[in-house]
């Protein structure tokens, strides 16, 4: 071994012991994570046991354990079992917790009775960078995306997979059965044929067990039963893929890409946008936010009261229902404000002619009976042979034509919003690896999800200003 850097003996004792504060240094983000928690009242935060009983056996402080799931979140060590090997070797950890090794039964614990105090911690690390001035701009991006949940896809039951599974069983079924009507020509023994009526009598159970969920899953309000993680629901991904998940909505400021706000969902990204920006006003304490989404938030009466609480909405429009249809879609009406009509593609005039409430919306109806029957590209505009071509309205309509006009105008915002929104998804998911959420139901997916929240804002502000910086401003 001569010629090499030599290690220090395994049984070398030293005359004066190296104490833990040598080996982390003064920049170390373990830092960050003891001066934030330190300065939190977590009475008011709402975590439990914060004052100790005089008889039992003492417990672990509730600052203890909530810097000890920071630490896991922020650096990839989400199961409790791994978190209680980490403080028996990590030599960050030892000084985060002082040499404390709590078992994991009693850091899951932590985790699952404090979901709505871990959720204002990460509210309150939000209010912080909004003390810091990093919200300077009005800017919000809005996005939902998909976390798979523990449910696995078998264990999700909707109507057409009920109907699938029942029909294939019943074949099979009658396969057996002509398998046992030939057992008179001697073709199996006796044996082979008790053991089709075993299957038989499995699968007539099975059936069973099948209808009764069958009626189940037809009960239920989303017409969907998921056995393992029953908040969890089946929902598309990418293309056709669909996946048993959550869909965690987020408000992301465009300049840092810090998350203002998240809310763990299990229904699509449609009539979710005004919810989730009225929260991201709370969070900054502005009412003139400027919103913008993709067109999965193209719903008109959520963006009519998304701009009725003051906000400014930016929301592509997706295409018109008889795209790919072969005849004209509502773009190719051109609406005449000053007139109140509609121009078809042939140039004739279509008036205000009744007006209609259609779920829940007021509509203005235009037509022009006499020019529609006549016309010569009548079939390119309507499959009816008798019915004219009917355009409708909504009275609302001239604020979302506005709002189109505002995004045409400024081409590059889509760009922002993806830039800016799959960013922190994109982090998360990798600091997740290839695995699902590892808690069920609302409560404790939302708690986890918090966690991970936390954990981005806290690498991404030591990122921007630095350790001893942050440190700095959590203890002025």
């Amino acid at each position: 071994m001569s010629h090499y850097i030599q290690g220090q003996g395994r049984t070398q004792v030293t005359l004066f012991p190296e104490a833990l504060d040598d080996f982390v240094p003064q920049d170390n983000p373990v830092r960050v994570i003891e001066a934030f928690v330190n300065e939190l009242d977590l009475v008011n935060l709402g975590f439990r046991r914060t004052k100790p009983c005089h008889t039992g056996r003492p417990g672990y402080h509730p600052a203890t354990l909530l810097k000890l799931y920071v630490y896991g979140y922020l650096n990839r060590i989400q199961s409790s079992r791994r978190l209680e090997r980490e403080t028996q070797r990590n030599v960050e950890l030892m000084w985060l917790i002082e040499r404390l090794t709590p078992d994991f039964k009693t850091i899951a614990d932590f985790r699952k009775d404090n979901a709505k105090a871990i959720k204002n911690t990460c509210r309150t690390f939000v209010e912080l960078c909004r003390e810091m001035n990093m919200f300077t701009e009005s800017m919000v991006a809005i996005d939902g995306s998909k976390f798979k949940a523990v449910n696995n896809k078998d264990n999700n039951f909707t109507p057409t997979k009920m109907k699938s599974l029942i029909e294939r069983i019943e074949k099979n079924i009658d396969v057996y059965f002509k398998q046992l009507d030939q057992a008179d020509l001697g073709i199996r023994t006796d044996e082979e044929n008790i053991a089709i009526e075993e299957k038989i009598t499995w699968l007539k159970k099975r059936i069973a067990e099948l209808k009764e969920m069958e009626e189940t899953v037809k009960q239920h309000p989303d017409k969907q039963v998921s056995t393992t993680d029953p908040d969890s629901r089946l929902m598309k991904t990418q293309g056709m893929t669909r996946m048993v998940c959550y869909n965690v909505q987020s408000a992301v400021d465009t300049k840092h890409h810090l998350i203002i706000h998240h809310e763990v969902t299990n229904t699509p990204d449609r009539g979710q946008l005004c919810n989730v920006a009225k929260e991201a006003q709370t969070a900054l304490n502005k009412k003139d936010l400027t919103i913008i989404a993709d067109k999965g938030y193209y719903n008109r009466p959520d963006i009519k009261e998304t701009l009725d609480n003051g906000m400014t909405a930016l929301v592509c429009k997706g295409l018109a229902g008889s795209e790919g249809k072969g005849i004209f879609t509502r773009s190719s009406f051109k609406y005449d404000q000053s007139k109140d009509v509609y121009i078809c593609p042939a140039g004739n005039t279509l008036r205000h002619a009744y007006d209609t409430v259609e779920k829940g919306l007021e509509h203005k109806c235009y037509y022009n009976h006499i020019a529609c029957r006549d016309c010569l590209i009548r079939s390119q505009c309507t499959k009816s042979k008798r019915e004219p071509r009917r355009m409708k309205r909504w009275i609302h309509e001239d604020e979302m034509e506005q709002m189109q006009t505002k995004l045409k105008a400024k081409k590059e915002i889509m760009l922002i919003r993806k830039q800016t929104v799959e960013h922190p998804f994109g982090t998360i998911k990798g600091w997740m690896g290839a695995t699902h959420f590892l808690t069920k139901g609302f409560r404790n997916v939302s708690t986890e999800m918090s966690l991970h929240v936390l954990a981005y804002n806290m690498k991404r502000m030591i990122n921007i200003v630095g350790v001893n910086s942050l440190i700095v401003a959590m203890q002025a």
